[in-house]
């Protein structure tokens, strides 16, 4: 007679990763056999790894079409308001897993895979990361269209579809080496090409003037190609849209160019129009005022406003379609991540007064009803300024425009403050220092619901908290947590981040202390086996995890880490914690100064890492390449996160917030959201150290003089000192003088004035993971303090206070329903 099952044993049967029920995996290994047979043609003689994930794949998919139809022919019966999310990078990383776990699918697909005897794990690793992004910008798009699908929105996510993604990173020698991440090569079973809509995108011309309005004219066309992807909503049925958009040349691009028999050429040349959607701009936070770049924006932008003009007059069959503008911002909310898609501006603009034919004020009134802008930086290079020159020749009528409305603005101003051109010239478009320039975030202000400059209507101005989706960054990453917390709190807390504040009644039990603690310890274990395998580098997994993991900027002061780690290892003999230091770092490939910072650390950790005195007392690991599936498995590992970027530079960020979910101690100044973190948890769970937004600004008016640390703090002259002398480069000496230069005569960013401070806070992570009960303690009150850094948050306040449109609970009918429940809910909808 079998034994009954204990209550925890049904917990884990049926748990967040879905039911194993009989049928689920009959149904699963079927459709697997199907596809490896009928899609892939192969049979399992022959069959590869790649194929079994193609075939997993497909099978997965099968469970999201129907729910993806389905979301469409709601939207289409409720007709609620759209809200569309225009960037130039989403993130996505990988999809299977992602899909498996919104759909309640993991664990029935992972016993399948088990039946079938093949290993789930290296099936998920032969899918290619979904790289259409720098950082955390796109990461954020990727999160947010998770959340806009669970919370119910009809949303579409609108971008390009790059053929090379962001670059994947070599260290070679100590130094990065860019290759180039062709993503594409092996095929894409997660994405639907709709030929059916593709779309003509103008460039160059000129501008005609005609009794019926200014005509642009004589242009070169390029097509869009759209590339729709699914976005599957949490455990409701929903799947929204992803909308990418790839370049294609017109079949008769260039032809009339070339003399008769050039016709090889011809075809040649048909690159020139498809390169718009070859290759992301590998730059993060720094403006490169390139045409290419330029054409890129205007590209996805001119294809999603036809694209939205086109689903707004659509209506139920039998209807007459809308014809009226009207109502459009009733219906339409579109969302500008940074400046980017600032020409969706201009575009829209465009499309009201010279192919609708409105007048002026109307299609003002209507675009600025329409857009809203969120800024994600304060650093002046990266901010766009295009130049005018540039503009007028690639888009002469959107520059008009431009100048239309820069000077209805500036007359408003010139009215609430006349005489005072100084603060026309800051305020205006148009930046008249040297070179003539469109300033964009000034454009995006001026037309968004933030409609005014600040200093005018600061009520107009909204600040969001960004978030992460739970989904991905628990759920996915760090299974082993997420089913203990919902254990003891329920499943609810996947949809409501903020049930984790149930944890802080758990904070003293002994049981639920240990096991946070071999949680944690276990996904040590894994993620040092998979450095091991990947990297050839044996760790200790007993050691402190510590993980500074950015792109790299100065800002974000990698080097005030680098030079921690020096300065431990000049103190190996008083060392009492044995530290792994994880640099999993990336340096666009025009920055000089980070690449140098990242042969700085490759450096140190030579010298480091072969120290018999140091031993396994520390060691530094360069993860190269880093990625959201190397995320996936270093997050859940760490113990310390580094977030010190000095304070008044970091916009936000959502990186910190992973690491504070999955149970790692935050080390930082209080910038960005640390700001906010330090608030939720409280300041004594978070190791604070380092000057204040204030503190910076008082040094700022006296001056920062790195003279002066370098003299007074022992431990720091003797660190630059070993820099200075060629201590970590003997065969060249001279190696890091641009960045000891930058450190003593120009580093904005004033590492030295937080070194001292940093190195007794430090102290503080070190005598508290001595002791691992306390340690853990504070590690369960920063998770139950992490619910206010859901994107699900984001979004609702995103919905309700910017789109004017309300999260829905209501479940879209499953597919095996009839017909008829999609129009009740539909009913239902609108009565909410």
């Amino acid at each position: 007679m079998a034994t009954p099952l204990t209550d925890q044993e049904k917990r884990k049967q049926i748990s967040i990763r879905g039911i194993v029920g009989v049928e689920n995996v009959a149904e699963l290994k079927k459709g697997f056999n199907r596809h490896l047979h009928f899609t892939l043609v192969k049979d399992r003689n022959i069959a590869t790894p790649r194929d079994y994930y193609f075939a997993l794949a497909h099978t997965v998919r099968d469970h999201l079409v129907g729910r993806w139809i389905r979301t469409q022919q709601f939207y289409y019966e409720a007709d609620p308001k759209r809200v569309y999310y225009l960037s130039l990078e989403f993130y996505m990383g990988r999809t299977l897993q992602n899909t498996m776990i919104n759909l309640g699918l993991q664990n029935a697909c992972d016993e399948a895979i088990y039946q079938l005897g093949l290993d789930m794990e290296e099936l998920e690793e032969m899918e290619e990361d979904a790289g259409l992004g720098n950082g955390g910008l796109g990461r954020l798009a990727a999160c947010f269209l998770d959340s806009m699908a669970t919370l119910g929105l009809a949303a579409y996510g609108y971008g390009i579809r790059y053929e090379y993604g962001i670059f994947n990173q070599k260290i070679r020698d100590g130094w990065q080496v860019e290759e180039a991440d062709d993503w594409l090569r092996h095929g894409n079973p997660w994405e639907k090409a709709r030929p059916e809509y593709m779309l003509p995108v103008h460039f160059y011309g000129r501008v005609e003037e005609t009794k019926d309005g200014p005509k642009w004219v004589d242009t070169q066309v390029v097509l869009a190609m759209p590339y729709d992807t699914p976005i599957p909503g949490y455990m409701n049925n929903t799947v929204n849209t992803m909308r990418l958009w790839s370049a294609r040349a017109p079949n008769d691009f260039n032809l009339r160019d070339f003399n008769v028999g050039d016709y090889i050429q011809a075809v040649l040349d048909r690159n020139l129009a498809e390169n718009i959607s070859r290759v992301l701009y590998p730059n993060d936070n720094f403006f490169e005022g390139k045409e290419l770049r330029l054409k890129q924006e205007y590209f996805v932008v001119a294809a999603t406003l036809q694209d939205i003009i086109r689903r707004f007059k659509t209506t139920k069959k039998g209807g007459p379609g809308r014809t009226s503008f009207e109502s459009f911002p009733d219906k339409v909310a579109i969302q500008l991540n940074d400046t980017h898609p600032a020409m969706a501006i201009p575009e829209l603009m465009r499309i009201f007064v010279d192919i609708e034919k409105l007048d002026w004020d109307t299609a003002w009134d209507l675009t600025k009803r329409t857009f809203a802008y969120t800024n994600h930086t304060v650093l002046p290079e990266a901010l766009e300024r295009w130049p005018v020159e540039l503009m007028e020749n690639l888009l002469p009528r959107h520059l008009q425009i431009i100048y239309q409305i820069n000077q209805a603005h500036l007359d408003r101003i010139a009215a609430l403050f006349p005489e005072d051109m100084d603060k026309l010239r800051k305020m205006s478009l148009i930046e008249e220092d040297g070179c003539k320039r469109v300033n964009m975030a000034h454009l995006c202000i001026v037309d968004s619901l933030l409609h005014d400059l600040c200093s005018l209507e600061p009520d107009k101005f909204q600040n969001k908290t960004n978030g992460i989706t739970p989904r991905r960054w628990l759920l996915l990453c760090n299974p082993g947590l997420a089913e203990l917390i919902a254990e003891v709190i329920g499943e609810d807390y996947v949809k409501d981040l903020s049930q984790l504040r149930r944890l802080n009644d758990f904070v003293e039990d002994a049981a639920f202390i240990r096991d946070v603690c071999k949680v944690k310890q276990d996904n040590k274990v894994k993620f040092a086996q998979f450095v091991e395998k990947e990297y050839r580098v044996k760790i200790n997994p007993a050691s402190m995890f510590d993980v500074h993991v950015k792109r790299i900027h100065e800002y974000k002061r990698q080097l005030l880490n680098c030079l921690h780690i020096i300065f431990k290892k000049n103190q190996t003999a008083s060392l009492t914690t044995a530290v792994t230091h994880f640099r999993p770092l990336q340096a666009a490939p025009g920055y000089h100064m980070a690449k140098m910072i990242i042969k700085l650390i490759t450096s140190v950790a030579d010298v480091v890492n072969n120290d018999p005195v140091v031993g396994n007392k520390l060691k530094v690991v360069y993860l190269e390449n880093y990625r959201v599936s190397l995320a996936e498995k270093v997050i859940p590992a760490t113990d310390l996160s580094e977030q010190i970027s000095t304070a008044g530079t970091e916009a936000s960020g959502t990186g910190n917030m992973k690491f504070m979910l999955n149970g790692a101690l935050t080390i930082g100044t209080l910038d960005g959201a640390n700001v906010e973190m330090a608030e939720e948890a409280g300041q004594e769970n978070l190791f604070i150290f380092g000057m204040t937004v204030e503190d910076v600004a008082e040094m700022d008016k006296k001056g920062y003089d790195a003279m002066t640390y370098y003299k007074t703090i022992p431990e720091l002259k003797q660190v630059m000192d070993q820099i200075t002398s060629g201590f970590f480069c003997p065969k060249n000496p001279d190696l890091f003088k641009d960045l000891t230069n930058m450190l003593f005569k120009h580093d904005r960013f004033k590492v030295f004035a937080d070194f001292e401070d940093y190195l007794k806070c430090q102290e503080k992570v070190n005598n508290l993971y001595q002791n691992p009960k306390e340690w853990t303690k504070m590690v369960i009150r920063n998770i139950a303090a992490t619910g206010k850094f859901s994107s699900d948050r984001t979004i609702t306040e995103y919905a309700t206070e910017v789109w004017g449109v309300e999260p829905t609970d209501l479940k879209i009918p499953a597919p095996n329903e009839p017909r008829e429940a999609i129009e009740e809910t539909a009913r239902a909808l609108k009565k909410m």
